[in-house]
């Protein structure tokens, strides 16, 4: 019989074991250098995460592997050489991640916690406070003496770095407290960015960019701009940031036989933070029991996308801080609070081609067809690259992994490509010359990003645009022609091109989804009706690009005929008062176009008809070269009347108010345009004073 050896060593692991958590520590370290140190994280939260939790389950296997080294024995990070050394007085510790972003996840925690506590299903439910999870910059301020003294990162969870100078130029965080603060006191918050502000900040450095500064960028996201500006050695690069900051625990304090104050739950002491100046987050609020925490994550989850800044996850924690001393500490984490994550908004995928699509106005738009991942709740298969110089700044190639980002319902992204996984000779994206819809020459304008495709009348991308600007009350005008009409007809395919408006039948027309027998005859009158116009608004109805009414009715005094027009060379065209080189460039373009040449021939051979003459000489306008806003209700003319009497008279009007602008108009409740005519000091006159204009012959 073998006996039993109570003092045998476990079999040590397999080397491919010890290997497979020596490396996963490597990963993590880097990965954790890069995002708490450089500020340039090269893989998603979720990702590290998912690594992270494999290093956690191997060592609890092989508990002979974990060393006081692993990453899952620290916070994580290191301060950074250029600021000085803070030792926490009371230590910076991280919560656990609950990663099932379901409602059990909330019930899971909530499990735990009564079974911590020893309480039966009879016990009444624990009371919580539930808070946003927000993703920025840990921070602790120290006020000695109701005076702010110091502001330290988190750091290693020990030791962080001062960065009081740069804490300072956030005006949330109050400089001094009030009279009733304890003598020393640390408060923990998070600083932060709001997405307005981000915005902003990007738009700046793209203005840079273009303008050929050096080595400046675009910042990834919202927390790592904030955490780079926090970590600027001149404060003044750190105040133009516009960093935030929210308060949600405390480190040190004052006890109460000192001095200090008492509490005897987390939500009053958010409470008392709030009263003495500090920005606590309006959405915090109790919670009885897993009932009311999974309805709080899931009104902050239908929330997320609409609130000012970035979350990633709620944050519970038990509300008595009796219990929460009670339950204690488990190696790197408390007891007593969970992180309640949402489904990952960034993940990692392949991209499997590249796409070109043509929206309804013509742009081309490259889009990464990818594996399918699932980001933000909803599998993704495609994400857009926006345009060919986006494309080739985040040099995306078929066959990268990437990292994609979606964010409620926006279109999903690529946000950057792991170029040490890139596959071998993978070729650079070049933009199409050619439309892939109607096969017309894709053009970019000098100054644009896009390119778009020139066959706006013929391209079946562009169909429905096309047909519904032709349409218009402002243009050819076929009155009753909408938006679900002409949706309807081009998806039944009943029209192709605009032609085929006019060879609609009554037959063809009843046979549409609610139309009835008079819908339909009303819509052929108003057909017949429209074959007879005017050159200016034929001309606008083609759709151009750049040429607007104002252009329209230019071309057709310069020019008298639409022949004319069509065969003008660059050089003729720009003799146009209204048309400069860009408006001369895409009437030459789109008239270039055999297509669109071929369906004017049509609309023409379909009864379509204007007058058309000799160039009428011009007499001296009093509107001559002036332009124009007209804002507000105006006593007896309308805005439309308004404007063609400003056109007629040789001035032009505008939709916005520049310093550029000669006069602006006001009627009854001008609003916006007003104030900022008045701050300008521009020339503002009413109605009986554009009428003045209208009829002085010096203009």
């Amino acid at each position: 019989m073998a006996t039993l050896d109570l003092f045998a060593q476990p079999s040590p692991p397999p080397a491919s074991i010890a290997e497979q958590v020596s490396d996963l520590r490597a990963a993590l370290h880097e990965h954790a250098h890069r995002y708490y140190v450089l500020d340039e994280p090269s893989i998603p939260d979720s990702e590290y995460d998912r690594l992270f939790k494999e290093l956690q389950a191997l060592e609890a296997a092989h508990p002979e592997l974990l060393t006081s080294d692993s990453p899952t024995q620290r916070v994580g990070g290191k301060p950074l050489d250029q600021f000085a050394s803070v030792r926490h007085k009371v230590p910076m510790l991280s919560i656990r991640t609950e990663t099932d972003t379901e409602a059990s996840g909330a019930q899971n925690f909530d499990t735990r916690v009564r079974k911590e506590l020893g309480l039966t299903p009879a016990d009444p439910p624990v009371e919580y406070v539930a808070e946003l999870k927000f993703d920025g910059l840990a921070m602790s301020l120290r006020y000695e003496h109701g005076v702010l003294v110091q502001a330290a990162t988190r750091g290693d969870g020990e030791v962080g770095e001062d960065v009081t100078q740069n804490i300072r130029t956030i005006n949330q965080i109050p400089l001094r407290l009030p009279a009733d603060a304890p003598p020393v006191i640390e408060v923990r918050g998070e600083v932060y960015m709001r997405r307005a502000d981000f915005e902003a900040l990007n738009e700046k450095q793209r203005e840079k960019i273009a303008q050929g500064a050096k080595g400046e960028k675009t910042f990834v996201n919202p927390r790592n701009a904030a955490a780079g500006g926090v970590r600027q050695l001149d404060p003044a690069i750190a105040a133009q940031r516009r960093l935030s900051f929210f308060a949600y625990g405390l480190g040190e304090i004052t006890p109460p036989e000192q001095g200090g104050p008492s509490f005897n739950t987390h939500y009053e002491l958010l409470k008392t933070l709030e009263s003495w100046g500090f920005p606590v987050a309006a959405q915090v609020g109790r919670a009885q029991g897993a009932t009311e925490l999974i309805a709080f994550h899931q009104r902050m989850g239908a929330a997320r996308d609409s609130l000012p800044y970035d979350i990633d996850g709620v944050v519970y924690k038990v509300n008595s801080l009796a219990l929460q001393r009670q339950m204690g500490f488990v190696t790197r984490e408390p007891r007593w609070a969970v992180a309640h994550k949402y489904p990952a908004q960034e993940q990692l995928t392949t991209v499997l081609a590249i796409d070109v699509q043509v929206g309804r106005t013509g742009k081309l738009t490259p889009v990464a067809k990818l594996a399918p991942v699932f980001v933000g709740g909803v599998t993704v298969t495609n994400a857009t690259l926006h345009n060919e110089d986006e494309a080739r700044r985040k040099d995306v190639r078929v066959g990268d992994t990437v990292i994609v980002r979606r964010a409620g319902d926006v279109i999903p992204e690529v946000v950057s490509v792991l170029l040490d996984k890139r596959v071998a000779d993978a070729p650079q994206f070049t933009m199409p010359r050619q439309c892939p819809v109607c096969g017309s020459a894709a053009v970019r304008e000098e100054g644009e990003a896009d390119y778009r495709c020139t066959g706006g009348l013929f391209c079946g991308a562009q169909r429905k645009e096309a047909i519904l600007h032709f349409a218009h009350r402002r243009a050819v005008e076929v009155e009753g022609l909408g938006d679900k009409l002409v949706e309807q007809m081009v998806d039944a395919n009943v029209i192709r091109t605009l032609p085929d408006l006019y060879k609609l039948g009554f037959t063809a027309l009843a046979s549409l989804d609610r139309m009835a027998d008079k819908s339909a005859n009303k819509l052929l009158e108003a057909l017949e009706k429209s074959k007879q116009t005017t050159l200016p608004r034929f001309l606008f109805g083609l759709g151009i690009r750049h040429v607007g009414e104002a252009t329209a009715k230019e071309l057709a005094r310069h020019f008298g005929k639409l022949d004319a027009i069509m065969d003008a060379t660059e050089e003729q065209l720009l003799e146009v008062s209204d048309v400069g080189p860009i408006v001369a460039q895409s009437l030459r373009t789109f008239f270039e176009q055999p297509h669109n040449r071929e369906v004017v021939e049509q609309l023409r051979a379909c009864g379509v008809t204007w007058e058309e003459g000799e160039p009428a000489a011009r007499a001296p306008q009093p509107l001559s070269g002036k332009t124009l806003v007209i804002t507000g209700t105006l006593p007896s003319l309308s805005r439309d009347e308004a404007k063609d009497m400003v056109e007629a008279a040789g001035g032009k009007v505008a939709g916005s108010v520049s310093k550029k602008t000669d006069y602006v108009v006001a009627g009854a409740e001008a609003g916006s345009k007003l104030l900022k005519a008045q701050e300008l000091g521009l020339a503002i006159i009413d109605e009986a004073g554009l009428l003045a204009l209208l009829t002085s012959s010096s203009g």
